[in-house]
């Protein structure tokens, strides 16, 4: 089953303009708030890596990873069970809050304050697991006899109710690998991996600076989650240029690389994917693996006969190949090594399997 993102925020923040510009979607904005719908597409993750062995093989077909992403609608105080449900079923949260200055566009708060909208919304996801943990408790409580496995659940609940009573997120909980899989069915909301987004306004992009900047920063810091500052006004003027204007439009409003490239990796990163790379005549090919896949594992993304008859996989580090410029030489230094089974894979590696059914 693929991964996928989640996009939440209040509403009218640019929730579902990023969405758009991740996927190459079209789904309808808004100056108003009160959407209810939940959009769904697959976004491409950005990788020069493949455009550099497109380069070199020329292949009839050039396949990137791509991850599922939710746009969710606006979340509000006492949030919707629809929407809690909705952000319940993502792996990774994208949370988007309002920089940007619009008077065409109102908040729903009536003033900016970033940190203020992520502490409210981080509030809500707080307290829809705390009623999830109560609710738990309470069902085991007046069940059957406890023992074995709902013992730790019980115990691993306790813990996360301790928690979240001090507003902590369950990632804070400090639970063991044991109690994690005794309550991982119960999908908490402040479990999920997260990436805060600042949509900023051009005037911003151009300072460097946005109002609040230093407190959204030390909130982050202080729970271990990045934050990227992109300007969703931008993002979809580049989006609408050509290949060959985009370049000269970036180096003009200071942009080293679109923002939407920057956070459809930090996405995938985030939920500890990594991609390994196959590369021929017919296709450059991207593959999503969790980090700390073995080589055998990652020969059955490909397909299962590769994992049932591996024998071996001939692995070359992206970073040689793109240094020398050319497979052969890559060889001839001795750099193409022949790894076993066991072998984890690392992000960029481009792999040859050998195998035999």
């Amino acid at each position: 089953m693929a991964l996928t993102c989640g996009i939440v925020g209040l509403p009218l923040v640019g929730k579902t303009t990023l969405f758009n510009l991740l996927t190459q979607a079209e789904a309808e904005t808004s100056a108003f708030a009160g959407r209810t719908k939940t959009n769904v597409r697959t976004a491409v993750i950005p990788d020069p890596r493949l455009d550099y062995l497109a380069s070199l093989y020329h292949p009839r077909k050039v396949t990137p990873a791509t991850l599922e992403v939710i746009d969710v609608p606006g979340l509000t105080r006492g949030a919707g069970a629809a929407f809690l449900a909705a952000v319940r079923e993502v792996d990774a949260l994208v949370h988007v809050v309002r920089a940007f200055r619009n008077e065409a566009v109102i908040h729903v708060d009536e003033t900016i304050n970033p940190l203020r909208d992520l502490e409210n919304i981080n509030a809500e996801l707080l307290l829809a697991d705390l009623q999830m943990v109560e609710t738990r408790l309470e069902r085991i409580a007046t069940g059957k006899k406890i023992k074995g496995e709902t013992l730790v659940e019980q115990a691993a609940l306790k813990r996360c109710l301790a928690a979240l009573e001090e507003e902590k997120p369950l990632l804070e909980a400090g639970l063991s690998d044991q109690e994690w899989q005794a309550v991982r069915s119960l999908g908490f909301l402040t479990t999920k991996p997260m990436i805060i987004v600042v949509n900023i306004d051009e005037d911003q992009l151009q300072e460097g600076h946005y109002d609040g900047e230093e407190e959204v920063a030390g909130y982050a810091a202080a729970r271990g989650i990045p934050v990227l500052n992109i300007c969703a006004e931008i993002e979809a003027e580049i989006a609408r240029l050509e290949p060959e204007e985009r370049e000269e439009f970036l180096k003009d409003v200071g942009i080293t690389e679109p923002g939407i490239a920057r956070l459809a990796r930090a996405v995938y990163h985030r939920l500890g994917l990594i991609s390994f790379l196959t590369a021929g005549e017919d296709e450059v090919r991207a593959w999503t693996i969790k980090a700390g896949t073995n080589a055998r594992t990652a020969a059955g993304k490909i397909h299962s006969d590769m994992e049932r008859g591996f024998i071996r996989a001939e692995v070359v580090s992206f970073e040689d190949l793109h240094r020398l410029g050319d497979m052969s030489k890559v060889k001839e230094r001795g750099l193409s090594r022949l790894e076993g089974k066991d072998y984890i894979v690392q992000d960029g590696d481009i792999i040859n399997f050998r195998f035999n059914i």
